[in-house]
């Protein structure tokens, strides 16, 4: 089939709009839910409640359970995709307020340009070259300028942010290597196995840690509550409205949520966790939205065809 250009619906533009919302507030969920649980028991309990929220969407669906042997694939996609990075942001998640966290989620293609053109031989063009410049001085702005203190444990949550998007660059790659090439493979069902295989990879860590020391706080209703939000809608669930919106939009266009979900994260965090907005953030956080759009915004060339097979790779999240 062709590419071609696709006009935006008011109902396309408001599941945007809650798909921002509900990737913002996952950021608000970890800095509940962290202090209470630890950073790899939620992260655990994240994956493995979206691995049960996407095989209930399957059956609703009555997709067809047929991963034409890249399941193994799939599965590793998910330690990637997710396993490592949800780690991540709930190892930030202890220092960092959520709109911080929610901004340098916005790095992702950034650092996909960044990977593509070290390791897979992507050609970096200036506009490229000039959003990760930008992204970089977007960083630097919001660490040395903003509301939290520049102490070791801040910088080391922002490394841990910005690992997390360098996972999701590089599971974009691969996700066209190991599914795409292959002759690709229903996004839901790469989505389902990729939370099973982080789920599985996490399970030993998260035994280990849960034996040998207590939760570090107490977590009550409003913790499991904001739990089940974090694992059931703002993983499976916003991967479901996500997938269909790259079914009817393109993946081109439904990276405009990598836009909208800092905004989205820096007001849940204001107003549900007192955390202050500042110029700090409105710099840096224009900084990075400059930079990914010279880093998404689509080259002058002509369509061309692409595979009618070809599967999104949907690494966008978080």
């Amino acid at each position: 089939m062709l590419v071609t250009e696709i006009s935006m619906k008011p109902a396309d533009i408001a599941r945007l709009l809650f798909l921002s919302a509900i990737w913002g507030a996952s950021f608000l969920f970890m800095r509940i839910i962290v202090p209470a649980l630890g950073p790899l028991q939620t992260a655990f309990f994240r994956v493995g409640l979206g691995a049960i929220g996407l095989a209930a969407i399957l059956a609703v669906l009555r997709v067809r359970w047929k991963f034409k042997g890249m399941l193994p694939a799939a599965m590793m996609l998910g330690v990637i995709n997710s396993g490592i990075p949800f780690v991540m942001y709930c190892l930030a998640a202890r220092v960092l307020p959520a709109g911080y966290s929610a901004i340098f989620n916005a790095t992702t293609p950034m650092m996909g340009v960044l990977i593509g053109a070290l390791f897979f031989r992507e050609r970096l063009t200036g506009a490229k070259a000039g959003g990760v410049i930008l992204g970089l001085a977007g960083v630097a702005v919001l660490t040395r300028a903003g509301p939290v203190a520049l102490t070791g444990p801040v910088l080391l949550g922002a490394l841990a942010c910005l690992v997390a998007t360098a996972c999701y660059g590089l599971a974009g790659f691969l996700t066209r290597r190991w599914i795409t090439e292959r002759g690709g493979l229903d996004a839901k069902l790469v989505a389902f196995g990729s939370q099973v295989g982080a789920t599985l990879a996490l399970l030993p860590f998260f035994a280990f840690v849960s034996y040998a020391s207590p939760s570090p706080g107490h977590a009550d209703a409003g913790v499991w509550a904001a739990m089940a939000a974090l694992g059931l809608i703002c993983s499976a669930l916003a991967y479901a409205i996500f997938f269909k919106l790259i079914a009817d939009l393109g993946p081109l266009r439904s990276l405009t949520v990598t836009f909208l979900i800092p905004p989205f994260g820096v007001l849940w965090g204001a107003l549900f966790l007192g955390e202050p907005v500042t110029l700090a953030h409105l710099g840096g956080g224009c900084l990075i939205a400059l930079a990914v759009w010279l880093v998404c915004k689509p080259p002058k060339t002509a369509a061309k065809p692409i595979p009618a097979t070809q599967s999104p790779s949907g690494n966008a999240v978080r």
